[in-house]
């Protein structure tokens, strides 16, 4: 594979804070690599770094000669008084910039980039950036402001183009999907996983359970060196010397990883009714667009549920309604009296940027209870978040992006809500802290209402889903995301067959009665169904065993990076075979 950028030995900090120190890794044709860390590790500033946005203290950095390379920036700027059709056309392409644009729900070609929305403006920018047909794409949170179809047309789109990509995002299907390498920067440090997310999740564990036993073995050696120290008298020998040097780095090392633990967080939320709240005849529109219509639903205790749709549906909508924010046009909510609610919305960060991180948390609550007599500080609870003891007393203006969606979270959990409304919690958090706050909902006692496209995040958390369709209709669904998917795929196809047009030599008025007398005759399997239902029985087990083989091959770490690139591509193609021929047994076994 040809080399199309190597970088060795980078570093970059501002002022006192390093980001990262001496790092190096390349990209080759074909590689597709996916960028994690914390939040404030410094993700975007290595992209920008590459990009020629940021400089950077030292090391080399080399682009093949000639190399096309296409960057979408977390948060994109245009020249003012351009329109959206001329930010994505930039050589003339105006069909294909139309098309493009489209699929990203922007219609109204002539509307200036001044007029549009953070969201809308992301969506611009990617259709620009794909429309340039690069050699290397990177992309800073491409999935930010899509809705699922979107999200997954971008997953197929870039799957189907062999072209290079390193690429930051908090979408873990989409990292799993898309990419055949992870690189992670933490502590400084750049590691490097040649498979995808899951094989990533993996082999990091193993590398900090070691890096555990390294610490706990430091932490006992720190103990008694520590005792050694304190016995000491004043006047120290040159061999003393030495080790009393060897005991100041130890305790830098103790301290590094004691500041990288996390605690379970298991919050005692405060008591809830059985009454939570009933919606009563719901209707919502804005002019021509309906959002909810004669909608009644009643929420039960404990409930965990997802709302999930394309942009446009009403979601948020229904939420700010649900919150006394936006008034229905008729109907109401019945709230239960111990309802005590938290919520997350996304524009919530409104913060004094001159506060320190930790008053910010502090005016709200000094201590938020866990329940049988224990209690945390809003400084020990902040640092469960990862704010570490620095960081706390750092001033808001200062924290990334993504470090104030953080902050914003911990204003809402500090009150000890017992029913949460998260209005797309996981938009520009790492997926560190996404893992923190999956498993503070999983262990949540009280009741929670998700609106996200994060589908690893709603399959992780929910056990109830509220499908938005548009125009006023609302799937309730008993299950998860995936669970959805499966279901409506296997409706879609029975849908598809029941649509199919019957033998051209009967008259209209046959076919449709031939579509209209389902008799059960009609519905039974035909000789051929049952071969290919019995076929189907060998094949599906014949292609699990193949996908455990492959995936056993890719996780043994002997693999050359040609032979991991070859190899993700076939596990990606069977994984697609295996869901078609699943979804076709499914169809059959209908009947």
């Amino acid at each position: 594979m040809a080399s199309y950028l190597q970088v060795d030995g980078l570093s970059k900090s501002f002022g006192d804070l390093v980001l990262f120190e001496d790092i190096s890794f390349g990209i080759a044709e074909g590689q597709r690599i996916g960028l994690v860390a914390k939040n404030g590790a410094g993700k975007t500033t290595l992209l920008n770094i590459l990009t020629g946005k940021e400089d950077y203290n030292s090391g080399s950095i080399v682009f093949r000669r000639d190399l096309r390379i296409a960057y979408l920036d977390q948060n994109p700027e245009f020249t003012s008084g351009i329109t959206a059709l001329q930010a994505c056309s930039k050589e003339g392409y105006e069909l294909q910039a139309k098309q493009m644009l489209s699929r990203f729900k922007i219609n109204d070609y002539d509307q200036t980039v001044d007029e549009l929305s953070g969201g809308q403006l992301k969506r611009v920018a990617l259709a620009s950036v794909l429309m340039t047909d690069p050699d290397l794409l990177i992309l800073d949170e491409p999935t930010n402001h899509l809705d699922l179809e979107m999200i997954e047309w971008l997953e197929g789109y870039l799957n189907r183009n062999n072209r290079s990509l390193l690429m930051v995002t908090h979408d873990r299907y989409f990292l799993d999907r898309v990419c055949s390498e992870i690189i992670e920067i933490d502590n400084r440090q750049l590691y490097q996983y040649k498979g995808n997310y899951s094989y990533y999740l993996e082999k990091r564990q193993e590398r900090l359970d070691t890096q555990n036993t390294e610490l706990e073995r430091a932490n006992n050696l720190f103990r008694k060196e520590l005792e050694w120290m304190r016995r000491q008298p004043q006047a120290r020998a040159t061999k003393a010397k030495a080790r009393i040097d060897s005991f100041y780095d130890l305790e830098n090392k103790v301290k590094q990883g004691a500041a990288q633990g996390n605690v379970t967080l298991d919050v005692k939320a405060s008591y809830i009714g059985n009454k939570i709240f009933e919606a009563k005849s719901i209707s919502k529109s804005y002019d021509d667009l309906l959002i909810v219509k004669d909608f009644d639903y009643v929420f039960a205790r404990y409930e965990k549920m997802g709302i999930v749709g394309n942009n446009g549906t009403g979601k948020s909508t229904f939420i700010k309604m649900l919150m006394q924010e936006v008034e229905p046009d008729c109907g109401y909510f019945d709230i239960g009296e111990t309802v005590n609610f938290g919520y997350y919305s996304q524009d919530g960060l409104q913060f004094d940027e001159q506060m320190k991180v930790l008053d910010v948390v502090r005016n709200i609550a000094e201590v938020i209870d866990l329940g049988n007599g224990k209690k945390l500080t809003a400084s020990q609870f902040l640092q469960h978040f990862l704010f570490t003891s620095e960081k706390q007393y750092n001033f808001v203006h200062k924290l990334s992006g993504g470090e104030k969606r953080r902050l914003h979270l911990c204003t809402v959990l500090i009150r000890n809500p017992n029913f949460l409304v998260l209005d797309e919690p996981t938009n520009d958090l790492d997926i560190i802290t996404l893992n923190i706050l999956e498993e503070y909902l999983i262990s949540f006692k009280g009741c929670v209402i998700v609106v996200s496209h994060d589908r690893y995040f709603i399959d992780k958390i929910v056990d109830h889903l509220l499908v938005f369709n548009g125009n006023g209709d609302i799937k309730d669904f008993p299950g998860n995301y995936t669970q959805y998917r499966d279901w409506k795929e296997v409706q879609d196809n029975l849908n598809a067959e029941n649509d199919r047009p019957t033998a051209t030599n009967k008259t209209g008025n046959e076919k449709q009665s031939n579509r209209n007398d389902k008799s059960p005759q009609q519905k039974k399997m035909s000789f051929g169904e049952k071969r290919e239902f019995e076929q189907l029985d060998k094949e599906i087990p014949e292609l699990e065993a193949a996908k455990t083989k492959l995936e056993e091959e890719l996780s043994s770490g002997a693999l050359s990076p040609d032979e991991l690139l070859t190899k993700s591509n076939e596990i990606a193609k069977l994984i697609d075979k295996i869901d078609e021929k699943t979804m076709r047994w499914l169809e059959l076994s209908e009947k």
